[in-house]
């Protein structure tokens, strides 16, 4: 199959693997990386990851339930701390050197459960993706999540190449075309991915920006967008009143600002965890505002999933065809190539 469709998976890497939230509600079990993993918090609420796998009869843990110690089998009764050791089995002993489950680092911040799937010894806290927003007050959060059928990298081709919203949301957050198409762009490659800023000066606000700050005329709009390899996004979008200095200072007041993290969590191959926030300044989430505002950007997520997963269908039934590449695929481009860079040094240390 052609690379752009089936691009391998990096292993030694942070992703997402729920929003902390999910787990205080109970068990989650999610694939990840083509693994089965069970998520859940202890009794002392430390948020943990064990390969979803009972080393005693194979049944999933996912169907048992959490304990003191961490989580209990639904089967016979053995109990796993969250390293995985065996911290209870019922009318026998322990033998916590022979009854063991596989288990992952996970980190917990900002709302966030990362994990690394990888080496565990590579394990690197500071490579996880900084997103203070989820923490700030003035900045209302909405979390969302769905599931796409498509190889991940396709949802970061899609982030980093926004002359689809004029055609795709047209209806939403999208507005004019000729907007986007004819956009001041600058792009360039960072040390872990790539990053964009466009600029649409003058144009007509899109619907869902009408509806969230009652822009009257046209706005100077600005898209700021930064990949980190392998899996995240953080976008940073709003506008101002036309002539009102959006470019000398986008924290002014007045107009709409935006902060969002997107996160491209591959659960196969072929099918991958999206995870999106939405966060405003100064919209509450349960507000009319802010319930229609989401209602918009949730539908545009929704429209991309059906064109990003016909995308992995063709590809999959044409798997010799090129793709033609456009100047506004630069960012694109960047952002495969700082993948590749971190395939390439995965493959360069399992070879150490």
């Amino acid at each position: 199959m052609a690379d752009y469709a089936m691009e391998p998976l990096v292993h030694n890497a942070w992703y997402i693997a729920a929003w902390a939230h999910e787990i205080d509600e109970g068990i989650v079990a999610r694939r990840i990386l083509g693994e089965d993993v069970v998520l859940f918090r202890d009794g002392n609420g430390k948020a943990a990851a064990l390969e979803d796998r009972c080393c005693h009869r194979a049944v999933p843990l996912s169907l048992g339930k959490t304990c003191a110690a961490g989580i209990r089998c639904g089967y016979h009764g053995l109990a796993f701390d969250g390293a995985g050791k065996c911290v209870d089995n019922p009318g026998e002993a322990t033998n916590a050197d022979v009854f063991k489950v596989r288990a992952f680092k996970m980190v917990e911040r900002q709302n966030m459960l990362w994990i690394w799937m990888g080496d565990q010894a590579r394990a690197d806290e500071s490579q996880i993706v900084d997103f203070p927003y989820h923490d700030l007050d003035a900045w209302p959060t909405h979390y969302g999540r769905y599931e796409f059928a498509a190889n991940y990298m396709f949802m970061i081709d899609n982030l980093m190449d926004l002359t689809h919203l004029g055609y795709v949301h047209g209806s939403t957050i999208g507005g004019d075309p000729n907007a986007h198409n004819e956009a001041e762009l600058e792009t360039k490659r960072t040390e872990r991915g790539a990053h964009f800023i466009r600029w649409m000066m003058n144009s007509p606000p899109p619907p869902s920006f009408v509806k969230a700050a009652g822009f009257k005329g046209n706005l100077d709009r600005w898209s700021d967008f930064e990949y980190v390899a392998p899996a995240s996004v953080r976008q940073w979008g709003g506008g101002l009143d036309e002539g009102t200095g959006a470019r000398e200072n986008r924290d002014q007041d007045g107009g709409l600002s935006l902060r969002l993290l997107h996160h491209a969590t591959p659960e196969t191959d072929t099918s991958f965890h999206y995870f999106f926030s939405v966060s405003v300044e100064g919209i509450p989430v349960q507000s009319e505002t802010g319930k229609g505002f989401f209602a918009d950007i949730l539908e545009a997520f929704l429209e991309d999933k059906v064109f990003i997963e016909a995308q992995q269908e063709l590809a999959t039934k044409n798997p010799d065809r090129p793709l033609i590449v456009r100047q506004h695929d630069k960012a694109v481009a960047y952002s495969r190539q700082a993948l590749h860079q971190m395939l390439a040094e995965e493959l360069k240390q399992a070879a150490e």
